[in-house]
């Protein structure tokens, strides 16, 4: 499976404790399936890290089967309660994503984030989140979470510097 991550460097050594606590899935090496959407990341690193930084789009191939077939992943096909109230919990600083190798599913992005949001913050119930999470289309995102995984199943293809946002 090809893999995509957006950055403001060239990552063909990816490591699982680099980077920012605290989101979606918890602590780890996120990547995507939809390239378009890993290019957003890449826009939207850059530009926090300056005017001047790039961004990078960094290819890799993902034996998927192999990772699941030996390794703990949980995996979310939809925006329901399980994946609502373990992106709270992540975006905490919890760490049940310690018990995960990988995890797989829907981004909080800013099609759903608000609805996370007001729900984490007792804004709204779960019902009402669940209610409105319905009518959006998940986008993907990967998080592992252990070395092994990545040492193993992941190899690094190629990288791009990307001109123009998308």
């Amino acid at each position: 499976m090809r893999i995509y991550h957006g950055s403001n460097m060239m990552v063909d050594a990816p490591k699982t404790d680099f980077g920012r606590k605290n989101l979606d899935f918890g602590c780890g090496f996120y990547v995507t399936k939809l390239e378009n959407q890993a290019s957003k990341w890449a826009f939207a690193v850059a530009e926090r890290k300056g005017p001047n930084s790039p961004a990078f789009l960094n290819e890799y191939e993902f034996d998927y089967e192999a990772a699941v077939s030996q390794f703990h992943i949980l995996h979310f096909e939809s925006y329901n309660l399980d994946w609502l109230e373990y992106v709270v919990a992540c975006r905490r600083g919890e760490s049940v994503w310690k018990d995960y190798d990988m995890i797989e599913g829907g981004i909080a992005n800013d099609n759903v984030i608000d609805t996370v949001e007001d729900y984490e913050n007792g804004r709204i119930t779960a019902e009402q989140a669940l209610d409105q999470l319905r009518f959006k289309k998940p986008n993907h995102q990967i998080c592992i979470t252990n070395q092994y995984v990545i040492n193993l199943c992941l190899q690094f293809v190629k990288h791009r510097v990307l001109e123009e946002k998308v």
